[in-house]
């Protein structure tokens, strides 16, 4: 009897169920997320270029060339040289496009020559202007001008070359302001010696520092067609 027991116990062990140690599921590697770039036709965006035909204008004796101008998808540029009225650092100081009635007067400027003036020959300089439009912006009739050229006084050349310039029109303007150069640290300073009993010492360095006085006024305008 105690035979027949023990092997029925190890006929039912044989077939219960087995148990086995709990084993993590396996998760598939994850891929790295894919990540979608705009497509940008470079193709469709606007690229033109045209030579102007009258590229030369004079203005208060500042001569202006605008050999030619270009559209790079939102970029519209515009080469541009003109003669230096003296050594100073002379840049274009005012401009503006106009397209289809739209203006636009930000713009950006890049140097691309400078020659200095010397024996008697005017300097000249030249700069590429860039205005910012739409790619789809109708350049058909397109104009840009440049209002004014200023400089930027280097050290001493207040006394060189705009202290005579600006007194002689304090005279002339009936202005009782009187300027002077003043060694000031071994360096010719221009200051203002005397001005009217009325005027504070700040109205009158507005009137001597007046943009006027560092600008040339044009304008140069030029027109061209830049459609596609």
């Amino acid at each position: 009897m105690k035979k027949l027991f023990l092997l029925l116990a190890v006929f039912l062990t044989a077939c219960g169920p087995s148990v086995n140690p709990y084993q993590p599921p396996v998760l598939p590697a994850l891929l790295p997320m894919a990540t979608s770039t705009a497509y940008i036709d470079a193709a469709s965006y606007p690229t033109a270029q045209v030579e102007l035909a009258a590229p030369n204008q004079v203005a208060s004796g500042i001569e202006v060339r605008m050999e030619r101008a270009s559209v790079e998808g939102k970029n519209v540029n515009a080469d541009v040289c003109f003669t230096l009225p003296d050594t100073s650092d002379w840049g274009v100081s005012s401009a503006s496009l106009n397209y289809g009635g739209i203006l636009v007067q930000e713009y950006g400027t890049t140097l691309v020559s400078l020659q200095e003036p010397a024996a008697g020959v005017a300097g000249l300089r030249c700069d590429t202007l860039t205005f910012i439009v739409p790619p789809d912006a109708d350049l058909t009739n397109t104009t840009i001008v440049i209002d004014a050229i200023a400089a930027t006084p280097r050290e001493g050349e207040y006394c060189s070359a705009y202290m005579p310039k600006i007194q002689q029109a304090m005279l002339a303007r009936g202005i009782g302001i009187t300027l002077d150069c003043v060694d000031v640290n071994g360096v010719l300073t221009m200051q203002l010696m005397s001005i009217p009993s009325d005027m504070t010492q700040a109205q009158a360095e507005e009137i001597v520092y007046s943009a006027e006085f560092y600008s040339v006024k044009g304008p140069w305008s030029f027109s061209f067609n830049l459609a596609q």
